[in-house]
This record gives C-alpha cells, sequence and structure tokens, in this order.
C-alpha cells in the first residue's frame, strides 16, 4: 500500500489563495487532484506525470498549478485566484503501476480513471481536505 497523506486547505475569501500538498510514501506512476462539492459528482482538476507532463481542467487553466517533487513522492497544487465554485473537497489521487501512457483525469459514474481505453483506476486516494471559498 502506498498512503497518501494530504495537507493545506482551509477557508478563503474570492480571490485568494491556497496550497495543498500530498505525500505519497512509495512510488506512483502519476499522481492528481479531484473534488468534489455537495450533489456533484467528483471531477478531475489537476495531474501530473512521472515524466513532469500535466494536465487542467478547464475551470481552473491559468489559476492552478500542479507540481511535484519526485525525490519525495510529493505533488503540490497551487490555486490562485480562487472562486466560490472552486469550493468542494480536494481529494489527492495517485496511480501504482501504469504502462507507456500517459494518465488522463476522466471521472465517470463515481470512478476515476487513469486511462479510460483500458479502465485503469486511480488505486491510491487521500482522505480529503475541505476548501472553502466565500464571496
Amino acid at each position: 500500500q502506498v498512503p497518501l497523506v494530504e495537507s493545506g486547505g482551509g477557508s478563503v475569501q474570492t480571490g485568494g489563495s491556497l496550497r495543498l500538498s500530498c505525500a505519497a510514501a512509495g512510488y506512483t506512476f502519476c499522481m492528481g487532484w479531484f473534488r468534489q462539492a455537495p450533489g456533484k459528482e467528483r471531477e478531475g482538476v489537476a495531474i501530473i506525470n512521472r515524466n513532469g507532463t500535466t494536465d487542467y481542467a478547464a475551470a481552473v487553466k491559468g489559476r492552478f498549478a500542479i507540481s511535484k517533487d519526485n525525490a519525495k513522492d510529493t505533488v503540490y497544487l497551487q490555486m490562485d485566484n480562487l472562486r466560490p465554485e472552486d469550493s468542494a473537497m480536494y481529494y489527492c489521487a495517485a496511480l501504482v503501476g501504469g504502462g507507456n501512457w500517459l494518465c488522463e483525469m476522466n471521472c465517470i459514474g463515481g470512478d476515476c480513471y487513469a486511462h479510460s481505453p483500458l479502465k485503469v483506476r486511480y488505486n491510491r486516494w487521500g482522505q480529503g481536505t475541505q476548501v472553502t471559498v466565500s464571496s
């Protein structure tokens, strides 16, 4: 097992910033952040592959930045210019294993896939950290 330990989160006003961290105690193929607001499905926010390539949800592109310290197997999510619609529980996720492909962040029906055609799900999840943005 590769446990994920999250930190960060909290409450800020619109336009504020927060930084989330997630430490994985072991090798991961890719890591990322997902979020789930009350009454909504979980959605991908940002992911980073071990080679450094990243992907972002359209709603956060230009405001959020994901980075990773491979030596520490820790991923960070810098969130700037936060909006009330960013309020949600944020979950760190990782894939242990993988293949000759780049991870995606496709959530369908409660499952979040690192590779949809092969039905490879993210197989490690953090406990979640709340982010609340007030107007």
